[in-house]
């Protein structure tokens, strides 16, 4: 069966002019995603040799100006500066006059809602907020990513169409979050997937330290299916030492990890007792082995890995 044609994205109403104040991994990329759906990227902002590469690679020909500039040229502004950097940018921004009634202004910020954008609003702006759940590397397989990606999405009632308009054209799927909400959302996701990068980080060291010449290979499959696990059934796919109550093995790891690796193992306490605490609420920890293994989980602390009872293989992973 033929497949219906697919309407060309330039014969679609309201195209508008893109600006991007912040060329660093993600704005581009967001930019380079609405050029997809019709969009006219015209102006962007950036000062870094690493930005001016990112821009020239993602957006094509578009200028590199001033961000006072990218906002004169553009319908549509996203300010992708840090989080920290965001306010101090708006309030500077809307004092100097750069925003002009109508105008939409979206930033990126996990943590902040609509309330930083008040600047905006007061000079007649429109506020977005739309953070994208996605890691970014700053190059063109971001856009590809952002296929079926969430966006933690905040808007005033009267912009919310405007703002779920924009994340489907950009390939993703809105998820509103309340404005109060923002940081607890925020918090989820870094502790999801920033923290995530510095555990693997750290794991490949350890094998490289063990002698295992291709810690990705072997980590690879590994952790693929325990996502894949964690997504599908939570709690129920804790396994390993700490969810069978294995307080030895649990012991030697602490005194293997204080001898190469010491500072790994302030880490490795803190999410064993997290999972420990899971594990024995979801009832896959037996209470009688608990005990020994926060033992241990204790003395670790105080700088000795602790007695504790002979557990099952060093090296199982379940």
């Amino acid at each position: 069966m033929n497949q219906p044609q697919q309407p060309d994205p330039r014969d679609r109403p309201a195209r508008l002019t893109v600006g991007v104040v912040g060329a660093g991994r993600v704005g581009p990329a967001l930019a380079a995603a609405l050029k997809l759906a019709g969009h006219r990227p015209v102006a962007a902002s950036g000062v870094s040799e690493t930005s001016v590469r990112r821009a020239a690679t993602l957006l094509p020909d578009v200028p590199l100006v001033s961000p006072a500039e990218v906002l004169a040229r553009a319908d549509l502004v996203l300010l992708t500066v840090p989080d920290d950097a965001l306010p101090g940018l708006v309030e500077g921004l809307a004092e100097t006059g750069a925003v002009r009634p109508g105008q939409l202004v979206v930033h990126t910020s996990g943590r902040h809602g609509v309330g930083v954008l008040e600047p905006v609003l007061r000079a007649g702006g429109l506020p977005l907020a739309l953070h994208p759940a996605m890691t970014f590397t700053g190059t063109s397989v971001d856009v590809q990513r952002l296929a079926g990606c969430s966006f933690g999405v905040t808007a005033p009632d009267e912009l919310r169409l405007a703002a779920q308009a924009l994340v489907i054209e950009m390939g993703g799927e809105p998820e509103w979050i309340e404005e109060h909400a923002r940081p607890l959302y925020h918090a989820a996701l870094a502790l999801g997937a920033n923290h995530l990068v510095t555990l693997v980080a750290e794991a490949m060291d350890l094998l490289r330290a063990a002698g295992v010449e291709a810690p990705d290979r072997m980590l690879g499959p590994l952790l693929g299916a325990a996502l894949d696990n964690a997504l599908r059934s939570g709690d129920g796919a804790l396994t390993g030492p700490v969810a069978r109550g294995d307080a030895g093995t649990v012991a030697a790891h602490v005194a293997e990890l204080r001898t190469h690796a010491p500072g790994t193992v302030p880490g490795y306490l803190a999410m064993a007792r997290a999972t420990a605490d899971r594990a024995l609420a979801y009832g896959l920890l037996k209470p009688e082995l608990a005990e020994d293994l926060l033992g241990v989980l204790a003395h670790g602390a105080d700088g000795a890995a602790g007695s504790g009872t002979t557990g099952s293989a060093g090296g199982d992973p379940r």
